[in-house]
């Protein structure tokens, strides 16, 4: 199915090369980096993009090349966490919504759509800011951010999904609440959350990018595209310090994005026939 997909969807393949590319960097990227990325040397400061330097040198003397790499790894990590822990926080929460239904259900949702009534970024960016500068309270504020709309899909997938046969037979079987939720229900759930969780990478890429710029991600001198573009704003003068690390976020946020479109296609039966 996948090799198929990628033969009738050239979008949806070059997200996918896009995508791999760039996992195999961050996995292999302490290896291949020419430098250290934090070795300073201000005798090679602002030095343009050259055969020593492939994509030039900071304020600091620092490889930009080098510093795109392992950079890598941070915002990798930060969205892959981001979008499990909302995928996983939202599936239950918006599930027991679903399930349970009733008053328990129109409070569950009014409490998330508390949340989804603020605007992301600005919600993101205040938590994160109350809780102080941090790579750990920036993926806490994402998560508060991201998971209310995987808690509204799931909640209308089980709503759609417990009156089914398969759920009513295993009823009739004598099945508990809990065996019911886990074992029928959320698996047959789950194809439009995950579908919504590749779409959500990109975008979340994206803001946790713009956190960092804001001072508001991983501290220095750890390496993250973000900062690295503030850095380049800073010294606009020099081009490559912030169009490199740019040109990485928008690769990826667009990989993501190019999957997330292949796979609800590839999931949706009447978009698949029109393919």
């Amino acid at each position: 199915m996948l090799l198929r997909q990628m033969r009738s969807n050239f979008l949806y393949s070059m997200g996918v090369v896009v995508c791999i590319i760039w996992v195999i960097i961050a996995i292999i990227a302490p290896t291949i980096t020419p430098y250290d990325h934090l070795e300073q040397n201000l005798l090679e400061r602002f030095k343009p993009p050259s055969r020593e330097h492939w994509f030039g040198t900071d304020s600091l003397g620092r490889d930009v090349f080098s510093r795109v790499l392992v950079g890598s790894r941070v915002s990798l990590i930060a969205g892959l966490l981001t979008i499990v822990m909302a995928m996983c926080v939202g599936m239950v929460y918006g599930g027991i919504a679903g399930y349970i239904g009733g008053i328990t259900d129109e409070i569950m949702m009014r409490l998330s759509e508390m949340v989804m009534a603020f605007p992301g970024i600005i919600l993101a960016m205040t938590i994160a800011a109350a809780l102080g500068p941090s790579l750990y309270n920036t993926l806490l504020a994402m998560v508060i951010v991201w998971w209310p709309s995987h808690a509204r899909i799931m909640r209308s997938m089980v709503i759609a999904n417990k009156e089914n046969e398969y759920v009513e037979a295993a009823k009739s079987l004598g099945a508990s609440h809990f065996r019911l939720f886990f074992h029928e229900i959320l698996p047959n759930s789950i194809g439009p959350v995950l579908v919504m969780a590749t779409l959500d990478f990109g975008s979340i890429i994206l803001l946790f990018s713009g956190l960092s710029y804001l001072g508001l991600g991983s501290p220095p001198p750890t390496p993250e595209w973000g900062a690295m573009v503030a850095d380049g704003v800073l010294n606009f003068n020099y081009w490559w310090i912030g169009t490199f690390p740019g040109l990485a976020i928008f690769t990826m946020a667009v990989g993501a994005n190019f999957i997330g479109d292949g796979l609800r296609d590839m999931l949706d039966p009447r978009l698949r026939r029109e393919l």
